[in-house]
C-alpha cells in the first residue's frame, strides 16, 4: 500500500505535477499588483525611456513616480534636483538594465495593441505609463518568476522523488520572499533574477557532461542575461569556475587509467573558455553602454564603491538572524533549505560542492555589502536570486527526513502540514510588511511581529484582501501614505 504514494510512472507524475504548477500560477494572477514604485521606477525607466523616447532621459519617470520616490528627487518646481544629475548631465539611475530587456517583448506587444486601440477611438495614452503597460510588466514579471520555479522543479526532480520536488517548489514559491517580488512589487528585479539563475543552473546541469561549442555559446548568452539583470549573480558562476579548475587539473595530472580521448587538451579548453568569456562581455554591452552614458565610465555601477564595503567586518550573523530583514528570522523555511544544501553536498559531492560553494560565496558577498539589509525589503531580498538552490535544498531535506518516518505517506502528510504552516506564517508577515503594520525599513520588534500574526492579521486580513482584489488603487494609496508617515517619523540616515 505504501508504494501507491509514488506509484505513477515518472513521466506521468512529471506531466501531472507541471500541469498543477501551471494551474496554480494561473489562479495566482489576480494577485498581480501593476504598480511601479521605489527601485522599480529606476528599473522600468530603462524600458520606457528607450522604447518610447529613444533616449535615456528619465525626467518623466521621476515626475510620474510614487510620492516617496518623487518627493526626494524633485524640487519645488517639479523638476529633478541637480544633486541627482551625474557628471554627464543624465539623471542618476544605478539600477540594472536586465529587467528592461526581459520586459521589452511584452511592452512592444502591448504598445502595438494600445496604438491599434487608439486608431479605433480609444483614449488610453500610448506613453508607457498607462495601465496596459503596467499590467504587461506585472504579468511578465510573474511569468518569469514562474518559469524560474518550473526550471528549478525540472532540475531538482533528477535528485529526489517527484512529490518532494513539487512540495519544495510550492514551499519556496509561497513561503519565501519570492511572492512579494513576483506579485506585489513586480517592477523590481528579484523575480527576473530568480528566473535567470534558474535558467543558468538548469542549462549548466543539462550540458555539464559534454558541452558542445554551440552549447557554450548558449550558456554564455544566458550568463550575460543573468549578469545584466543582477550583478551579484556573478557569484553563481563559481559552478563554472570549479568545473574549469577541475578540467585544468586533470589536464596537468592525467589519470593513466582513463581513456586517452576522455580528457580535453589545454588549447581546446582555452578556446571554449575564451569564447564563453568573449560572448558574455558582448552580452554585457547594454550594461556597459548605459553606465558610460549615465556616469561617464562603463565600469561605474552607481552603487556603493567596492572599496567602501565591509570586507574586514562582514555581517555574517545579522544577515541571517537580524530583525532588520534577516534571511532566517523573516523567512524561516530557508533554514531547512540551507540544511538540505549541506545534505546534498554529502550525498552528491560533485554537483553538491558547486551549489554549496555558490550559496556560501553569495552569502559572503551580501554580508560584506554595507546595505546588506536591503533597506526597504521583505526579508533579505537579495537572496531571492538563489531560489533554485533553496528549492533543491528543501527537496533534499524532505527526502532525507522521510527516512525517519514509518511510511512515505506519513512523511508526505507531515511535509504538507509543514508547508501549510510556513505558507500561512509567510502570508501573514507579508500582510504586516505590505500594510506597514511593521516598518518596511530598519529593525522590527519580533515580539510585536508575533503578536500581530496571531491577534491583528486575522482581524484585518479578510477586509484588506477584498480591497486588494477589488479596490486596489485606494489601498495602494493608503499604503503609500503610511510609508510616507513612517519615513517622516524615522527618516533614513543621510
Amino acid at each position: 500500500m505504501e508504494q501507491q504514494v509514488f506509484s505513477l510512472s515518472p513521466a506521468s507524475r512529471s506531466r501531472k505535477a507541471e500541469r498543477l504548477l501551471i494551474l496554480l500560477f494561473l489562479l495566482s494572477l489576480p494577485f498581480l499588483n501593476p504598480w511601479i514604485r521605489g527601485d522599480g521606477v529606476g528599473y522600468y525607466a530603462f524600458a520606457r525611456a528607450i522604447l518610447f523616447q529613444h533616449n535615456l532621459d528619465f525626467a518623466k519617470d521621476y515626475q510620474s513616480a510614487n510620492t516617496s520616490f518623487r518627493d526626494a528627487r524633485l524640487d519645488e518646481y517639479g523638476q529633478p534636483k541637480l544633486v541627482f544629475r551625474t557628471a554627464t548631465g543624465h539623471l542618476d539611475n544605478h539600477f540594472t538594465v536586465g529587467p528592461a530587456i526581459l520586459w521589452s517583448p511584452f511592452l512592444l506587444i502591448t504598445h502595438a495593441g494600445v496604438l491599434l486601440a487608439r486608431a479605433i477611438g480609444s483614449s488610453v495614452p500610448a506613453d508607457g505609463f498607462s495601465p496596459p503597460y503596467r499590467i504587461a510588466i506585472a504579468f511578465a514579471t510573474a511569468l518569469y518568476g514562474f518559469l524560474g520555479l518550473l526550471l528549478s522543479f525540472r532540475l531538482i526532480r533528477k535528485y529526489v522523488e517527484e512529490p518532494w520536488a513539487l512540495l519544495a517548489t510550492l514551499s519556496i514559491w509561497w513561503a519565501s520572499s519570492l511572492p512579494v517580488y513576483m506579485y506585489f512589487n513586480p517592477s523590481w528585479s528579484h523575480a527576473h533574477s530568480a528566473f535567470t539563475v534558474s535558467l543558468f543552473l538548469w542549462y549548466w546541469h543539462e550540458t555539464r557532461s559534454s558541452r558542445s561549442l554551440l552549447q557554450w555559446l548558449i550558456l554564455a548568452l544566458i550568463t550575460g542575461l543573468m549578469l545584466n539583470v543582477y550583478y551579484p549573480n556573478a557569484l553563481v558562476l563559481v559552478v563554472l569556475a570549479i568545473d574549469a579548475l577541475r578540467q585544468y587539473y586533470l589536464v596537468l595530472h592525467p589519470d593513466s587509467s582513463a581513456p586517452p580521448d576522455s580528457t580535453p587538451h589545454v588549447p581546446e579548453l582555452l578556446l571554449r573558455h575564451s569564447i564563453f568569456a568573449t560572448v558574455v562581455l558582448i552580452c554585457l554591452l547594454p550594461t556597459f553602454i548605459s553606465r558610460y552614458l549615465i556616469y561617464g565610465s562603463p565600469f561605474e555601477s552607481g552603487y556603493i564603491p567596492l572599496k567602501d564595503w565591509n570586507w574586514l567586518s562582514p555581517n555574517f550573523f545579522p544577515v541571517l538572524f537580524s530583525s532588520n530583514h534577516g534571511l532566517l528570522s523573516w523567512t524561516p523555511i530557508l533554514f531547512l533549505s540551507i540544511l538540505g544544501l549541506f545534505f546534498f553536498w554529502r550525498r552528491e559531492p560533485d554537483v553538491g560542492t558547486r551549489f554549496l560553494v555558490a550559496f556560501l560565496a553569495f552569502y559572503l558577498l551580501i554580508s560584506c555589502y554595507p546595505n546588506w539589509d536591503g533597506i526597504s525589503s521583505y526579508g533579505n531580498r537579495f537572496f531571492v536570486s538563489l531560489t533554485p538552490l533553496f528549492i533543491l535544498g528543501l527537496a533534499i531535506f524532505f527526502d532525507r527526513a522521510a527516512q525517519f518516518f514509518p511510511s512515505q505517506r506519513a512523511a508526505l502528510i507531515t511535509a504538507v502540514g509543514l508547508l501549510a504552516v510556513f505558507t500561512f506564517w509567510n502570508g501573514g508577515l507579508i500582510f504586516q510588511w505590505g500594510t506597514h503594520l511593521i516598518p518596511a525599513r530598519g529593525p522590527v520588534s519580533l515580539s510585536e511581529m508575533a503578536h500581530n500574526q496571531f491577534f491583528v492579521v486575522p482581524r484585518q486580513l479578510s477586509a484588506d484582501l477584498q480591497r486588494y482584489l477589488f479596490k486596489r488603487k485606494a489601498l495602494m494609496q493608503q499604503i503609500e501614505d503610511r510609508d510616507l508617515q513612517q519615513l517622516k517619523n524615522n527618516p533614513p540616515p543621510p
